[in-house]
């Protein structure tokens, strides 16, 4: 069975990737049941869906819409919670790629609940913090909160000795922190890695009904249209933070093809994530990651990790 080039072995937040092209959290189902149509042996990892301290249904339908570009979802975080996530691990057996378990909440007690049921699970190799969750104490997305970021990214680093990865939005509303700011507090509190970034807040309405074609009004918006957004965020965060911080930022926004991880690597980004891309073509990770691979022998490398941040800046 073919495997993934040794070019494209990258060291990820301690963890020892195939290739540095992982599989976002809610693309791939619960866990990596994406392996049924993608040979995991040739990406990354793959982040599962996120979980909450109790099950969730979600939003009520419809809650998906496709547009010109991209999509919007409102999907609700539904899941299965914790408990019957934990107990559906103790028979799954590992793949051939690591499992990022991913943790949501909307209260401090919640995400330290589910950071420390997750980590304790033989099968998850590292947790990845969902901070877009609206607090219901403060208002205000955790990951827009300085202090009640800081005080989930240690909750979790409390929970584990695993890799901590911790997922921030691409608008910051609520505070005038930056997201530099967001990643600087992220990491002085133990993230072991910075994940850029959640889905873009938007709407779209039916101008024939004149109703929101969401059944929640707004959602998250995913999609082409918002790589540049993140190209940018990644680029500022890499050069004003993570590289002289030694900590990894993995991308995620709007890769359809090679050329866009590519272009987040150049910008800083040590690894990708495929979210909407995955839905539309569950193979794509792995035609990415071979892509990666014929690209970095072109540029002159041997490894791939040489081209992070690598993008020439005009004196």
């Amino acid at each position: 069975m073919p495997t993934a080039e040794p070019i494209l072995k990258t060291s990820l937040a301690g963890l020892d990737l195939a290739a540095p092209v992982l599989v976002a959290a809610g693309t791939a189902g619960t866990t990596d049941e994406i392996g049924e149509v993608l040979d995991l042996a040739r990406i990354g990892a793959v982040v599962c869906k996120s979980i909450t301290p109790e099950p969730r249904a979600g939003n009520p339908s419809p809650r998906m819409v496709p547009l010109d570009v991209g999509m919007l979802n409102a999907i609700g975080l539904a899941n299965p919670g914790i408990d019957a996530f934990a107990e559906s691990m103790r028979e799954h057996k590992p793949g051939p790629c690591p499992l990022i378990g991913s943790v949501a909440a909307f209260d401090l007690d919640g995400y330290a609940l589910v950071a420390q049921r997750l980590a304790a699970l033989d099968a998850i190799r590292a947790i990845e913090i969902n901070v877009s969750c609206p607090n219901v104490h403060g208002g205000v997305e955790f990951g827009a909160d300085p202090n009640a970021l800081a005080d989930v990214v240690q909750a979790a680093r409390d929970a584990t000795t695993k890799p901590v990865f911790v997922k921030l939005a691409p608008v910051v509303v609520g505070t005038p922190n930056s997201i530099a700011d967001l990643a600087t507090v992220a990491i002085d509190r133990g993230a072991n890695a910075i994940t850029l970034c959640n889905t873009v807040p938007g709407m779209a309405i039916d101008v024939r009904t004149r109703t929101p074609e969401l059944a929640n009004v707004t959602g998250g918006y995913s999609g082409p249209a918002i790589r540049p957004i993140v190209v940018k965020l990644v680029h500022e965060v890499y050069r004003k933070v993570t590289k002289d911080a030694g900590v990894p930022i993995v991308a995620v926004g709007g890769i359809a093809g090679w050329h866009h991880a590519a272009e987040y690597i150049l910008a800083g980004a040590t690894a990708v994530q495929i979210g909407a891309g995955s839905l539309a073509d569950p193979r794509i990770p792995m035609k990415v990651a071979k892509g990666l691979a014929k690209w970095a022998r072109s540029q002159g490398v041997d490894h791939i990790g040489l081209l992070t941040g690598a993008m020439e800046v005009p004196a």
